[in-house]
């Protein structure tokens, strides 16, 4: 059964300390009230750490917790502390509350920030230091999976050095399928410029987990030759409804019910915290959408 649920960025949460947030529990009541029964985590500190205190909330609002997002510079070899401190809290959080879904992220780089939407332009790592990017990826994969017995995805990112899908096809190539599969996100493939059903249509056995972003085609358009920077594109509304941009929606769904995928699809529309969207209507008629094609 594919169930919907929707996450805390789609309500401009990106961070768990900018001020601009909405409180938590805005957010899980919202979400409730739009029709979704199940929500991630959101930036770890974001939702309580304390297990009985979510636990009470995500109950009093009928909410599961799906999953949750380690968005770290694993790029950085220097912020590895960081990086480890935000799997370990993260995958705390998703164990106490019987989630079962880790996704990893590698955070917007300033050399990639540029060139999103450009893979022919952007800068590569030399082999050295992709051996040692994909080391760090795979030790925090591997911690999630064996030590917590989560399913892992890695999630390809904007202006991240998984971005394209060349490098995302690399990774899923020399990290073995019993430790990371993928949580893939359609509208950041279409935003790097490539087909999201026809990598579904490839890599469908290995898609653990499903992100649901839409792409407004003229805004991606515009940020790219701008090079306009991934937040500023948000807040331009690059993450349309569902919908109303190019990813092929009924394509998606055909394919995860031809390939019997059983299990959760987020929604995910990034968008402003300070921005004058309203992410409730949003999610509303992201779910309305949802439905009138058969999810």
């Amino acid at each position: 059964m594919i169930k919907i649920g929707n996450a805390p960025c789609s309500w401009g949460v990106e961070f768990a300390d900018d001020p601009r947030n909405p409180g938590w529990r805005k957010v899980l009541k919202e979400n409730a009230e739009a029709g979704y029964t199940g929500i991630e985590l959101g930036p770890v500190g974001f939702m309580p750490e304390d297990p009985e205190q979510l636990a009470d909330a995500l109950e009093e609002f009928g909410q599961e917790l799906i999953g949750g997002v380690v968005f770290r510079p694993f790029h950085d070899p220097d912020q590895w502390e960081d990086v480890l401190d935000g799997a370990v809290r993260t995958c705390t959080a998703l164990k106490a509350h019987g989630a079962q879904h880790l996704v990893l992220i590698d955070s917007i780089s300033p050399r990639r920030a540029p060139t999103a939407g450009r893979a022919a332009e952007a800068d590569q790592m030399d082999n050295a230091e992709w051996e040692a990017f994909r080391g760090r990826i795979e030790t925090i994969a591997r911690m999630g999976a064996e030590t917590y017995g989560l399913t892992v995805g890695i999630h390809a990112h904007a202006a991240g050095f998984i971005d394209f899908e060349p490098e995302l096809e690399r990774l899923l190539d020399e990290i073995d399928e019993s430790v990371l599969k993928i949580c893939f996100d359609t509208g950041h493939h279409s935003y790097a410029g490539f087909d999201p059903v026809a990598f579904m249509q490839r890599h469908i056995g290995r898609i653990s987990y499903m992100h649901f972003k839409d792409i407004d085609p003229k805004v991606k358009a515009d940020v790219i030759a701008k090079r306009t920077g991934f937040y500023d594109a948000c807040g331009q509304g690059i993450f349309c409804n569902l919908g109303d941009g190019d990813v092929d929606f009924r394509a998606v769904r055909q394919i995860l019910l031809d390939h019997g995928f059983n299990g959760w699809c987020t929604v995910e529309q990034d968008c402003d915290p300070a921005g004058d969207t309203s992410p409730v209507d949003d999610a509303k008629l992201n779910r309305s959408y949802l439905q009138s094609i058969g999810f």
